[in-house]
């Protein structure tokens, strides 16, 4: 192929070099704004790549060639220089044959013509490239067109005269909610160990987990559930895919060379991704490139690139490094906005056309961090104070699209600051750490803001031992209540307070205060009312179990070096896990929500234990509380059911030990037989006697001696 497309003129082959230097001045093209795409090694199998899909074929042959039209036309002095440049940029994407790449020049002007043929190894290569740098920018005056040679031959063949398409039959695809018709009303959780990825229904009632699916190398770093546990999603060197579907089929890929961190939207619309690609040299900053997809048709829909300090966090106090999620996603199911943290603004942008709201950011002077409410487009900003101290930090409701700041508090001292959303958007908890009058060390408290009442009124929330520092805090995801850790030392005190008096008034209202528990970390159940208390890691494992309501303990328990503490969506049963990041025990187990331990299943080199996400539920909150009000009455089909299960579990065992008995007593018989047959053999072994008692027989002593051997020794 590559004797075929020589050039009139041959130019001198240029090696692509990591130190090509372009400070030539070139007409036409602007060398500082020349950009490099990124993404390499493309062409590198992956499990993703499924050994079964053929290569490529088409009808000429060529599919593994590329035109690039939109390059510079440069005289015969740069043509070598701009032949490197573009051996360079292509050469990221996979593999150039050798004398692969063509430039064609004009036999006149000698000048090259603008554009150039690329050759490939492969032609999954060629279409990683068309996918990735087409549309890409090469300076202001040149932006590429990247087309398969192969489509040259396909649009020429197109008849003058419409055709309509033949009309095929409809394909009914895949329920990708088919999980949620369990007759049993289980839950699925995913797991992945060494190189192997399993699926799982939890089946409480045989105390084990029930395989459903079993993939290895189904993925090159982690598994990831979408939000409403439609699709899981895997990560693989040319970029991501995701799967769903009773028969867990690959529904959509999405090329990201190098992706390495992913995130949906709420509802399941868009997915980011998201890779980092090292600098040649060490002092430049690290490459960064965010995608955002369309799930559905895999299309991209926008691509930001830039350096990491572009999209550090740190506002007016400097670079503090990337913190993931980038975008944030506004609450509710519309996936309407997005936005990422920006120097003196937050960038709000809309999923209609993927740009900027209204073209411009939303301006917070020295804006250090911010956070969506869960269910409507509702910002929380939080902005320091200044250094000089004239202006005191704050914190600020946005309503967005309006901008419209609806409540705004000053703080001051204030060393540092964290939002808690409460998970309906019915309450904010700002956790204020201030600084003591003499600098020297801080102290918490609690700014809590009631979203839902006129005028958004603010109750605090002072410890009252101010050298206790907040461990940890947590909202009850369905109810007003919240529990915090607070304390010095291996056992700190657990508070719970409510946002409702007794009388059911707004108001603070502490609950009650554990004493000297050993805990770190908080889980309420996903429908409230129940919580752990966990100890993980260096306090190793320990659990308890709270019923919040009776304010009393249900159960306590161990997992020993336990990292991970999970609820099922139901609320029902909760997972302990321990990850590969301690050297021994890995695996997990299963606990009812009243702390009794179900199962327990060790694997070695564990990773991940995830709960696939249940969609909300279609009930309001009136038919929920009538659901509540009869539930023993309602339970009872559940029950019976349940009973039934038990009764015929412990008819299985009763008949495998009848089985048992049986084989027993066939073999008793048998020998027993045998042992009659035998018995006229016996009596003429003891010379007549009948008996077979031993307690028949008198026992007499013979003492026998024998000459073992006689030496002789001559004394002198």
């Amino acid at each position: 192929m590559a004797d075929v497309m020589a050039p009139p003129t041959p130019p001198h082959e240029v090696a692509a070099k990591d130190d090509i230097t372009l400070d030539i001045d070139w007409s036409q093209v602007n060398l500082d704004e020349i950009q490099l795409p990124p993404g390499d090694d493309l062409g590198i199998h992956s499990d993703e790549e499924e050994d079964d899909e053929p290569d490529l074929e088409t009808e000429s042959g060529f599919g593994n060639i590329i035109v690039v039209d939109n390059l510079p036309e440069v005289p015969p002095e740069k043509y070598e220089k701009l032949v490197g440049v573009i051996r360079k940029i292509f050469a990221r994407t996979g593999t150039i044959r050798e004398n692969g790449l063509w430039m064609p020049v004009d036999e006149e002007t000698k000048q090259s013509k603008g554009y150039a043929f690329i050759e490939y190894n492969t032609p999954q290569e060629a279409d990683v490239t068309k996918e990735q740098t087409d549309e890409y920018k090469l300076d202001k005056n040149h932006v590429f067109k990247v087309t398969k040679f192969d489509d040259f031959d396909k649009y020429s063949k197109v008849p003058d005269q419409y055709v309509a398409p033949e009309k095929k039959p409809y394909q009914t695809k895949e329920d990708l909610l088919w999980w949620l018709q369990d007759e049993r009303a289980r839950d699925q959780f995913v797991i992945r160990y060494a190189a192997e990825t399993e699926v799982y229904w939890n089946d409480a009632r045989l105390g084990k987990p029930d395989l459903v699916y079993h993939r290895p190398v189904w993925t090159e770093s982690f598994v990831q559930w979408s939000p409403l546990g439609s699709y899981i999603a895997t990560v693989h060197r040319p970029g991501a895919a995701i799967w769903g579907g009773e028969s867990w089929g690959r529904l959509a890929r999405f090329a990201h060379p190098q992706v390495r961190l992913l995130d949906f939207s709420p509802g399941e619309k868009y997915l980011v991704t998201y890779s980092s690609q090292e600098p040649a040299n060490p002092r430049d900053t690290q490459k960064v490139t965010l995608s955002i997809w369309d799930i559905r048709s895999g299309k991209k829909l926008r691509e930001i690139a830039g350096n990491a300090n572009d999209f550090a966090v740190g506002g007016a106090a400097g670079v503090a490094g990337i913190q993931w999620p980038i975008f944030h996603w506004a609450g509710g199911k519309e996936d309407k906005y997005f936005a990422r943290l920006g120097k003196n603004a937050i960038s709000v942008y809309d999923t209609k056309d993927m740009g900027l709201l209204d073209k411009k950011s939303v301006k917070a002077e020295g804006v250090a961090s911010f956070s969506w409410s869960p269910l409507e487009p509702l910002l929380a900003l939080y902005t320091p104070e200044t250094q000089s101290g004239n202006n005191p930090a704050r914190v600020s409701l946005v309503a967005i699209p309006s901008r419209v700041e609806l409540r705004q508090k000053n703080l001051f001292s204030v060393s540092e600051c964290k939002m808690y959303w409460h998970p309906a958007g019915e309450y904010l908890a700002v956790k204020v750490d201030r600084y003591t009058k003499t600098k020297k060390s801080t102290y918490p408290g609690f700014e809590l803001f009631r979203i839902k009442e006129r005028d958004i009124p603010i109750e605090v929330l002072e410890i009252e031992n101010k050298n206790e520092k907040v461990v940890a805090f947590a909202w009850e995801p369905k109810g007003h209540r919240f529990a915090l850790i607070h304390g010095e030392g291996p056992r700190p005190d657990v508070s719970f307070y409510s946002m409702k008096s007794k009388t059911g008034q707004d108001k603070l209202t502490l609950l009650t205060t554990l004493k000297a528990k050993q805990a770190n970390a908080l889980y309420w159940s996903p429908q409230g009312k129940f919580i752990v208390l966990a100890g993980l890691k260096a306090i190793n494992g320990q659990l308890e179990f709270f019923n919040v309501d009776e304010l009393e303990t249900m159960a306590t328990g161990e997992h020993y070096m336990a990292t991970d503490v999970d609820w099922d969506p139901t609320g029902r049963f909760v997972a302990t896990s321990v990850t590969a990041v301690q050297p021994m025990e890995n695996g997990f187990q299963v606990w009812s929500f009243q702390g009794k331990l179900l199962y327990r299943v060790t694997r070695d080199r564990f990773f991940q234990f995830l709960w696939r996400p249940r969609p909300a539920s279609l009930l309001d909150a009136s038919t929920e509380a009538e659901i509540l009000k009869n539930l023993k009455d309602l339970s009872k089909k559940y029950l019976e059911e349940d009973e039934a299960a038990e009764q015929g579990q412990n008819k299985e065992l009763l008949e495998k030990r009848r089985q048992l008995m049986d084989e027993f007593k066939a073999r008793q018989e048998h020998w027993h037989k045998f042992y009659e047959e035998e018995r006229e053999l016996r009596r003429s072994l003891r010379d007549g006697d009948e008996s077979d008692d031993e307690e028949d027989y008198e026992y007499e002593e013979v003492e026998v001696e024998e000459v073992i051997a006689v030496t002789e020794e001559i004394v002198g």
